[in-house]
């Protein structure tokens, strides 16, 4: 660590040390970024796993012409062998739910409700056969999983998580790119410098190590300023109204060991910011200084 640390007269060789310019700045606000990208895309692969968890052992019986026959099928699902659970869908929930979605006429009674029973099946049951079972005990009924309908939804929350993986790697490139920007900048500022210490006797490894604790400082301090930022606005979405999402997965969307990586991330940006900039440097210097 002497080169983050290094001593009085070695921190005079290149002016203006400390932090500045807009390296601090872009990196806090591409962690900002990172962070909040990042944070969804693990909260939409957590709710999707969630959500199929929930729904891997729950099925439906689907009858056609309502009520008719759903004493009939209720019996036929209670006998079955590897069925935890039989509970029929009362009519009147199902016209709440159809008025929510198709306005006072969903509520009609003059409009033709299939029965809708739902069933829990106990663990590691052969739920294909029980279906077939009672599809044959109640012609026409149709024995449908959860996880079947619920399938285009937790595609679409995987394929998001994903996305959001790949724009956090856009953004970390990017900051990269504006790292050798900076980098390059200031090399051209202090050629004159560079020119006068490499007359001395210095190598270009002592020279990188000096840009490359201005690079370290600016975005070690950038990706804090970010991350807690981030952290700060996560938690006011959190509290202010987010919470639903955990209710519609079942569960917290993210854990220990996600909120950990997630604090991780600055560092790893200061991380990556340091060694873009100590490689820029050398670089550079071996091909024209």
């Amino acid at each position: 660590m002497n080169w983050l640390f290094p001593a009085m007269p070695d921190r005079r060789l290149l002016p203006g040390g400390g932090v500045r310019g807009a390296t601090p700045w872009v990196i806090a606000i591409m962690t900002f970024v990172m962070l909040v990208v990042a944070a969804a895309g693990i909260a939409l692969g957590n709710s999707a796993g969630l959500v199929a968890a929930g729904v891997s052992e729950r099925y439906s019986i689907q009858l056609a012409d309502g009520a008719a026959r759903q004493d009939a099928a209720v019996a036929a699902a209670k006998r079955t062998r590897g069925v935890a659970q039989v509970r029929p869908v009362p009519a009147a929930e199902m016209r709440a739910t159809l008025e929510r979605w198709l306005g006072p006429a969903g509520a009609g009674a003059d409009l033709p409700l299939p029965a809708l029973i739902d069933v829990d099946l106990s663990p590691g049951a052969d739920a294909a056969a029980i279906g077939a079972a009672i599809e044959r005990a109640v012609p026409g009924a149709r024995f449908v999983a959860h996880a079947d309908s619920l399938q285009p939804l937790l595609k679409g929350l995987r394929s998001l998580s994903l996305l959001a993986a790949a724009l956090v790697l856009l953004v970390g490139l990017a900051s990269a790119a504006a790292v050798v920007l900076a980098t390059r900048g200031a090399l051209d500022t202090n050629r004159a410098t560079i020119e006068v210490l490499h007359g001395i006797g210095a190598n270009d490894r002592q020279i990188a190590n000096l840009f490359q604790r201005r690079i370290a400082i600016d975005a070690l301090v950038g990706g804090l300023g970010g991350g807690i930022t981030a952290g700060l606005a996560l938690l006011l979405i959190a509290g202010g109204g987010a919470s639903w999402i955990g209710e519609l997965a079942g569960g917290n969307v993210l854990h220990g060991h996600d909120l950990a990586l997630l604090a991780l991330l600055p560092l790893a940006m200061a991380a990556m910011a340091t060694v873009v900039a100590r490689g820029a440097v050398l670089a550079t210097l071996r091909s024209s200084l």
